[in-house]
């Protein structure tokens, strides 16, 4: 397996989402979508994606860990910590003092991003979100 900093192709994201039974989103969004990212990179073994992960945001004050998405049959089995060790290692280098960096997790998996210095938001904290 190998880590490359790169964007993944419109194609390598869309199908890495299906196999992890992600919704169906839109072809021209996505490609939008992936130019936009701030940086990204992929887990490649056999020519195939098999984990992806980005930072979206404004490079100043904001950055978000966005779709860190790794391939049923390759999950627990360290390959995201390198990912996410990658995706970490660009916001220490990029990120200025005061910079929020955020997330959203998947129910269960909190003590996972704690291993990355993130905190679960406090109940009183609370987010909302949408999807078109």
């Amino acid at each position: 397996m190998n880590i490359e900093c790169r964007t993944p192709t419109v194609d390598e994201y869309l199908e890495i989402r299906k196999t992890t039974n992600w919704w169906d989103v839109n072809r021209s969004a996505t490609e939008d979508a992936l130019k936009a990212s701030i940086f990204s990179a992929v887990a490649v073994e056999n020519e195939t994606v098999i984990e992806f992960g980005r930072i979206v945001g404004n490079g100043g004050l904001y950055f978000y860990i966005q779709d860190l998405i790794v391939r049923p049959e390759y999950q627990n089995k360290g390959i995201g910590k390198s990912l996410m060790s990658e995706l970490m290692a660009f916001i220490k280098d990029n990120a200025k003092q005061g910079a929020f960096v955020g997330l959203m997790a998947a129910q269960g998996v909190a003590k996972y991003y704690e291993a990355f210095g993130f905190k679960v938001r406090d109940a009183t904290a609370s987010g909302m979100f949408q999807v078109i």
